[in-house]
Parts: C-alpha cells; structure tokens; sequence
C-alpha cells in the first residue's frame, strides 16, 4: 500500500523525472517515467548493478508482516535482503538518499522483547549508518488510503471499509497520515534534508506539507 502511494505521488510530482520499478511480479503500468525489472529472487539485487547507477534516490518499500514466521525468516525477509540493496546501492552511488519504510514502535536499541521491533531496528541501523548521503526511516502507524489505494492486507482494508465514513475526521489528527501525504514526504525528503532521521506520523505529514514554490 505505502509502495503504491509512493509511486503515484511519484507519478505525478515534476521533480521526479526517471522512476526503476523492481519487483517480483509486473504492475503493468505503462508510463514514460517508468521502467520495470521483474527479479524473482530479491538475493540477486546485485545482478542489476549497472542499471542502478544514475539514480538520485531509493525508496524502499518492500515489507512483510511478522505474524507466523520465526525470527530467522523474519530477519531474511527484513533485513538480509534489506542489507543486499543498501550494500549493492552503496557500491554504485554513495551519492543518494535511501529512504525506508519502516514501522511506529521500531526498536532502535535492537534489544527489546518484540522480535518484529528488534529486526527492524537492526535494519534501521545499518542503513542509517552505511554512509549514504542521506537516509531516512519512514514510520507510519495508521494511514488513510487515497486514490484508490488498497492494502494487501485483507483484515486491514476491512477496517478501512468500516471506518471510511469518518475518514474527514481522522485526516484532522495530526497522528494519523493519509497514502498522498506520505507520497509527498518521500519526495520532499530529496529537496527538504531533515535533521530528523526517524519520521513518525507527525513528522512525515509536516514534511509533505514543505514546497518550494
């Protein structure tokens, strides 16, 4: 779903004029912007390494729920191939920003007793402190899906069926942020360099707001 926002505000904001999808399936999206790499196996980032080159940024906004996995393939899925993208990146252009979608209460100390916390900190850390340009981790608790958005998430967009008529009502809570404004903070992140590294609801929705008009 955050990929999604990401994507279309991309779409859409003159700023961003050359966009490398990688995914595991197509999104069939035929825009002049766009160019799409289908890799089957994530582990083989580095196979790519010639097309990555010449870009400005990466937002990544690969994630997986922790519910039923273990740690161990929990750790694969969040931070191992997390790990492979920032280490092929690096090699090719020091030079960008790396943007991360990560999660509300993530574990910055890697210490704490919610594994899925822990992970994600570690996963933090290690992109925080490779030595990009810039970096920011991007930590939504509740969004508001816009623009036909949907999550992959069945129980999720149950939840979004059930609350959308008081949608007007939550977009007022500053806590809460919408799939557009967290499309825009991304974006902003390139042109706006924040001192703040780790951005809450709060933060990812002032930063959307920022123009250079």
């Amino acid at each position: 779903m955050v990929g999604k926002s990401v994507l279309l505000e991309s779409l859409e904001n003159p700023l961003i004029e050359k966009i490398l999808l990688i995914n595991r399936k197509s999104l069939n999206i035929n825009h002049p912007k766009v160019e799409e790499i289908i890799l089957d196996e994530f582990m083989n980032i580095k196979t790519l390494s010639n097309q990555l080159k010449d870009y400005n940024a990466c937002f990544f906004c690969m994630g997986v729920s922790a519910i039923g996995l273990s740690e161990e393939k929990y750790t694969h899925l969040t931070y191992e191939i997390i790990k492979l993208f920032v280490d092929t990146l690096y090699e090719v252009n020091q030079n960008m920003t790396f943007n991360y979608v990560s999660g509300t209460a993530t574990d910055s100390s890697e210490n704490g007793t919610v594994m899925w916390a822990r992970v994600k900190g570690k996963t933090e850390n290690y992109i925080l402190n490779k030595g990009f340009r810039d970096a920011y981790m991007f930590r939504p608790g509740a969004i508001i899906p816009e623009k036909g958005i949907k999550s992959n998430t069945k129980w999720y967009n149950i939840i979004y069926v059930i609350t959308k008529p008081i949608f007007p009502i939550l977009k007022k809570n500053k806590n809460i942020t919408t799939t557009t404004k967290f499309g825009q903070a991304m974006i902003n992140s390139l042109v706006f360099p924040q001192k703040l590294k780790h951005l809450e609801n709060i933060d990812i929705n002032i930063l959307s707001q920022k123009s250079s008009k």
